[in-house]
């Protein structure tokens, strides 16, 4: 397949993108002997948009995803539009609060997809990630992500640190996540225009990265686990921010 081509799987993901997208989809590829409901549903999204639809055996349907669990369902689709640095202005100029999600070096793709999901849920403009140590949007990412990797902006950045000085003089305020912090989630005033940074699973912020936010904030953990998983994370800081917000 092309380059310019990807596989997207599993019943979530493709409904997703058959009802937001139809345009990207160039073909539906239906399990063979799967005759449930809600495959039935996503064939007749698939016909109502006239797009061509095929039966394939589940080994095939293995083939095209790499063996992950596609649940009988794989749309192959143009990739989706990409966002350079330059949109983030853009962005900024359009919205009267610009809230941001910054991800520093998540690299497994399961993260980056709840993380994602999570982004569209709480109304973030754009997420913005490196392009170097990180992962981008792959069918498994889409499909952890239940639609939103294909209608959230997604930023590869090649240079983090002078797009989060960029951001900051256009305006952002720059919150960092990070255990250690002394003021915690709830003490800060996220009514701003806003970029919310969370690092890595296991290390966290890179020095540089967290040099260049305003305030770090810490999650108060009252139990014996010192610290959460980053989409866990996330959602926390979003939904703190969406609170405040009134989003």
């Amino acid at each position: 397949m092309s380059t310019n081509k990807l596989f997207i799987f599993g019943l979530h993901a493709v409904e997703s993108l058959l009802a937001k997208q139809p345009e990207r989809v160039i073909q539906l590829y239906v399990q063979k002997e799967r005759q449930d409901q809600k495959i039935q549903a996503v064939i007749e999204l698939a016909e109502s948009e006239r797009i061509p639809i095929a039966e394939a055996s589940r080994h095939e349907l293995d083939r095209m995803t790499g063996n992950e669990v596609h649940q009988g369902v794989v749309a192959a689709c143009h990739k989706p539009k990409s966002y350079s640095e330059n949109d983030l202005e853009n962005i900024i100029s359009e919205h009267k609060r610009p809230f941001f999600l910054i991800l520093d070096g998540i690299q497994d793709p399961h993260n980056l997809g709840a993380c994602l999901r999570s982004a569209d849920a709480a109304g973030v403009h754009a997420v913005i990630t490196p392009k170097d140590k990180s992962v981008g949007i792959t069918p498994t990412v889409s499909k952890v992500a239940c639609g939103a990797a294909e209608v959230v902006p997604f930023v590869q950045v090649t240079n983090l640190a002078r797009t989060m000085r960029s951001l900051k003089e256009q305006g952002v305020w720059m919150f960092g996540a990070a255990g250690e912090a002394d003021k915690s989630l709830y003490q800060a005033d996220l009514n701003l225009p806003l970029a919310l940074v969370l690092g890595a699973e296991g290390q966290g912020l890179r020095r540089l990265t967290r040099e260049h936010c305003d305030m770090l904030l810490n999650i108060p953990m009252q139990g014996s686990v010192s610290s959460l998983n980053v989409s866990v994370a996330t959602g926390i800081f979003l939904f703190e921010a969406v609170r405040q917000r009134g989003i």
